[in-house]
């Protein structure tokens, strides 16, 4: 797969190559690129922003979804390799999307990892282990809060994202955390207050993971909270380049 696949740059102007660093962005499960167009759009006067198409949704439809983890990680180094260049290279991370990100830093060298909405890699996603069938899936995303509850009112809407909700949920209930070096960087991690996947003895763990550092930041909201605090989520990575 090409890097063009992978990878969409929303705010391409003025010329991507003059800001001061690579942000990385990847999406929960059931997400895509296109989630954080407000967030790219906050950065774009700092940061080359990268949001990820993982496969199997929109206009990657036709892929297969990836249901492991490992291999999501793998296939965005892939997809990054050829565009990255001297510049610092931060990735940030949502739900699921913090466990890719994690992974990915496992296995490049960013300057800071930013992880949001999600307890730490060794202690799992609470509450999606579960989950193993398509009603769940459904009335999981209504609990969230992070879909529109008309688009999953809508039969023919279901049946083009169900697929990559499948494959994504199943990546979340088999990953398994492996021994091997944590990430060389600082980590800074995000939640919601009121978010019930984030319980704050597991996000605490996160720790565990950071051997160069540990940040801790907590926003008014549930799982979602990212939705409304786009300003404030962007000046804190912001204030990460210097």
């Amino acid at each position: 797969m090409s890097p063009k696949g992978w990878l969409r740059r929303f705010h391409a102007t003025p010329d991507p190559g003059t800001r001061r660093a690579q942000v990385v962005l990847l999406p929960h499960a059931g997400g895509t690129a296109g989630y954080f167009v407000p967030l790219s759009a906050e950065l774009a006067e700092v940061a080359d922003v990268l949001a990820v198409q993982y496969p199997g949704r929109q206009d990657r439809w036709h892929e297969p979804a990836i249901d492991d983890l490992h291999e999501v990680a793998h296939q965005v180094v892939a997809a990054l390799e050829p565009v990255l260049d001297e510049r610092p290279l931060v990735l940030f991370g949502h739900s699921m999307g913090a466990l890719v990100a994690y992974e990915t830093a496992r296995l490049l060298t960013p300057d800071r990892l930013f992880v949001s909405g999600c307890p730490a890699p060794s202690r799992g996603v609470e509450g999606e282990e579960a989950i193993t069938d398509d009603e769940g899936l459904v009335a999981d995303l209504r609990t969230l809060d992070g879909t529109n509850g008309e688009l999953l009112d809508d039969p023919a809407v279901l049946e083009l994202i169900l697929p990559a909700l499948r494959a994504d949920y199943r990546a979340v209930r088999t990953y398994a955390w492996r021994l091997g070096p944590e990430p060389a960087c600082p980590v800074t991690v995000l939640t919601g207050d009121s978010d019930p996947r984030t319980p704050a003895d597991a996000v605490l763990d996160w720790k565990r993971h950071a051997p160069e550092g540990c940040r801790f930041e907590e926003y008014e909201g549930g799982h979602f909270y990212l939705t409304a605090h786009t300003r404030e989520v962007a000046d804190l990575i912001a204030a990460s380049l210097g």
